[in-house]
């Protein structure tokens, strides 16, 4: 077994906040990992075998990120990040008590983490898997878990851009009709994207990313001719692609890419005569390895607790013959 050395400088922050009291949040990070960790001024020396030491100095990196945005560094905290970055490989020493919450993001003031076993389910599946399909209804957090999951890749730099898409089509509205130029034609189909970066990002850095194309937003049609490596893609509402347009996305992935689709089938806006790409897929990647395909119920709903209500509604309305 190979012994590597790794060393992270202790940046922007407090190291005894980061370290705590009588260095309690360190003991935590060295009673879960198989890994030596040394501590001399601003400077950790982490030396182990080569998988642990990496995940050791990712949870360090993850742990100046939560400090240097929220001033505070509390022992959930780093027990909840610590599980997240053990999750992702077999730790070779065993967790003793504390949540076995995952942690997906630091975002402004909270941690964004999955909240129901569905939600577990889809975060574990993109850490094991290169190309995963969420298919679930509307209030599972589909979109924010796999936007946060980008994020949270983009900035530990296991990708270098993030690439945000989805069909412009909606209730049956096409572009041509709408008021503006192409950008603000595009804008209304892609609010939700918006809307769940401007919740993980502060909008200085958000805007920097979008300027230098480091964060991309763009309807699907866009992506036709490329070729997206070093990337984290993610196709949203992909239950309003055709088949061919579903092809054309999945066949855009590069080298070192990884690729979310997400979509809920009971809400598809195409003409009746087009069968939806994501209905389709699931029937020709069925069993093909490193892709998963992960199915969201209504008792994943995150959102107001009358939406399972809505949702049940709908379902009895739709599936009544007629009779009493």
């Amino acid at each position: 077994m190979d012994i590597v050395e790794k060393r992270i400088r202790i940046s922007g922050v407090d190291p005894l906040s980061l370290l705590g009291i009588n260095d309690s949040n360190l003991q935590i990070i060295s009673d879960r990992f198989d890994a030596n960790i040394i501590v001399r001024g601003d400077s950790i020396t982490i030396r182990g075998e080569e998988a642990e030491t990496s995940r050791v100095e990712k949870v360090f990196k993850e742990l100046m990120y939560v400090l240097d945005k929220t001033g505070v560094l509390k022992t959930d905290d780093v027990v909840t990040v610590v599980e997240l970055v053990s999750g992702e490989g077999e730790s070779t020493k065993p967790a003793e008590g504390g949540s076995r919450e995952i942690v997906v993001l630091s975002a402004r003031n909270d941690l964004i983490k999955p909240k129901t076993p569905g939600q577990r389910q889809f975060v574990r599946a993109v850490q094991k898997n290169d190309v995963v399909f969420a298919v679930g209804p509307a209030g599972t957090g589909k979109t924010y878990l796999a936007v946060a999951m980008a994020i949270a890749a983009l900035r530990n730099r296991e990708v270098q851009k993030i690439v945000l898409t989805r069909p412009a089509v909606e209730a049956g509205e096409s572009l041509g009709f709408l008021p503006g130029d192409l950008k603000e034609k595009v804008i209304p189909y892609l609010r939700p994207l918006y809307d769940a970066l401007d919740d993980m990002l502060p909008q200085d850095k958000l805007k920097l990313y979008v300027e230098k194309n480091v964060i991309e937003i763009a309807p699907l049609a866009y992506m036709r001719g490329r070729t997206l490596g070093n990337a984290f893609v993610i196709l949203d509402e992909a239950q309003n692609a055709s088949g061919m347009q579903m092809k054309m996305f999945l066949t855009r992935l590069g080298v070192n890419s990884k690729a979310i689709i997400t979509g809920d089938i009971t809400q598809i806006d195409l003409p009746q005569k087009s069968l939806s790409g994501l209905v389709e897929i699931q029937k020709v990647l069925k069993g093909v390895e490193g892709i998963s395909f992960v199915y969201l119920e209504k008792t994943d709903v995150v959102r107001h607790k009358l939406v399972k209500d809505i949702i049940d509604a709908y379902e009895k309305y739709n599936s009544w013959d007629g009779k009493d």
